[in-house]
């Protein structure tokens, strides 16, 4: 009788260890199949359903069939709908979607149409849409260009930048690396010219609406390698460029807000220079940026993003290699990222790209990731859901299949 009672208490911890373990849960948003598919976003909806946006096509900037996609996750379900189109400019490339719900809660969708096959000729757009919470795709009432005018103090911007970064990096002098990017005096040059910085503005990762009410949308440029942001300070009916996030060749800003109202600013680097995440901070709302600096940690020259939890805590998604996109990584800080304590994987499998994720957290307080999940077996987008208690759990082994 005692071996049975104490059989049965052990049963029974080992119930109570499963279901005391911290959520977790994933899925495919569609089933592998051959055609790219990248860059996706994701948004929780009033009433508690999900939209995640991609691009899909045979390609990328060379490719006028890809165009924006999307599937809706109803509340409480855990099977995604059938993809449907959200955004398709005839005869060319629809890419790297974001989504965001405003305070008025209409939905956004921004992208980029991508001109003469460049990402530096990307066309950045944006629709919105009140009718998004039933099925099928949102209802578009509004769709304009958005158009930014970088003025003079952006090539002066570049140009002290470089001043400052090519005495203890010589290299930026000359050439950039294995990307082919022109050298420094050749990008300041070109900051001169308004039809260069007038265009090629590109989204990528969430925005970041500040307790003022002013909305910050991070931007990047495939031309200049600098962020920027566009701000908007009457709900979205105008925007105007920041100063550009300057730096020794990065792209793909996440912003994160601090408590006391700094904004930083996470960069991948771009080119092979250090292999490392940038950071860049802003004390005016991202008015004016600091010259990005290195941080630790790994970039294999991939997008990433942070954000900050409703607890105060930081979490960041990314690739944490030197080279590869085939480890994606959570990483917590209880100091508004001055240090990661805690890090577990999402993938680690050496044949496959994790890449390009998207990071949110839900009003129940779970992490929602979705991200690019490409194997032998098809191409597909991945969505993560878990409690962020997850992360700081001892890892054994990769995640998950």
């Amino acid at each position: 009788m005692g071996s049975f009672l104490l059989l049965l208490a052990m049963g029974t911890m080992s119930a109570a260890a499963t279901t005391d373990a911290p959520f977790f849960q994933h899925e495919l948003i569609f089933p592998p199949q051959p055609q790219h598919v990248h860059s996706s976003s994701i948004i929780e909806c009033p009433n508690g359903d999900f939209l995640c946006a991609w691009f899909q096509g045979s390609g990328e900037r060379k490719s006028a069939d890809v165009v924006i996609r999307g599937a809706r996750l109803k509340k409480n379900t855990t099977t995604w709908s059938e993809p449907f189109l959200l955004a398709d400019t005839p005869e060319f490339p629809d890419c790297n979607p974001v989504l965001f719900i405003d305070a008025q809660q209409e939905l956004w969708l921004f992208w980029i149409a991508v001109l003469a096959e460049s990402w530096e000729d990307s066309l950045l757009r944006c629709r919105k849409a009140k009718d998004y919470q039933n099925d099928g795709p949102p209802q578009w009432y509004w769709q304009d260009t958005l158009v930014l005018k970088p003025g003079n103090e952006f090539a002066d911007t570049l140009e002290q930048t470089y001043k400052n970064l090519i005495p203890t990096m010589p290299g930026l002098e000359a050439d950039f690396g294995a990307y082919t990017i022109p050298p420094a005096q050749q990008l300041i040059d070109a900051a001169r010219d308004p039809s260069k910085t007038q265009r090629g503005w590109m989204t990528r990762t969430h925005l970041l609406t500040l307790p003022s009410g002013r909305i910050v949308l991070p931007l990047y440029s495939d031309g200049f390698y600098v962020g920027l942001a566009a701000l908007s300070d009457d709900q979205g009916t105008s925007w105007r460029p920041s100063a550009p996030i300057p730096g020794a060749l990065l792209n793909q800003p996440t912003i994160v807000r601090k408590k006391d109202g700094t904004l930083i600013a996470y960069m991948r680097e771009e080119g092979d220079l250090k292999h490392r995440v940038l950071k860049s901070q802003s004390t005016d709302d991202g008015e004016t940026w600091s010259i990005a600096t290195y941080t630790d940690i790994l970039n294999p020259n991939a997008s990433l993003e942070v954000i900050a939890l409703q607890d105060g805590r930081w979490v960041m998604a990314y690739n944490d290699s030197e080279s590869d996109r085939n480890t994606l990584a959570l990483s917590l800080s209880d100091d508004e990222g001055n240090s990661w304590k805690w890090t577990r994987h999402l993938e680690q499998k050496p044949a496959g790209n994790f890449h390009y994720p998207s990071l949110i957290q839900s009003r129940n307080g779970h992490i929602h990731i979705t991200y690019t999940h490409s194997i032998k077996d098809g191409k597909s987008i991945k969505h993560v859901e878990l409690d962020p208690e997850w992360i700081l759990q001892e890892e054994a082994s990769p995640a998950h299949p």
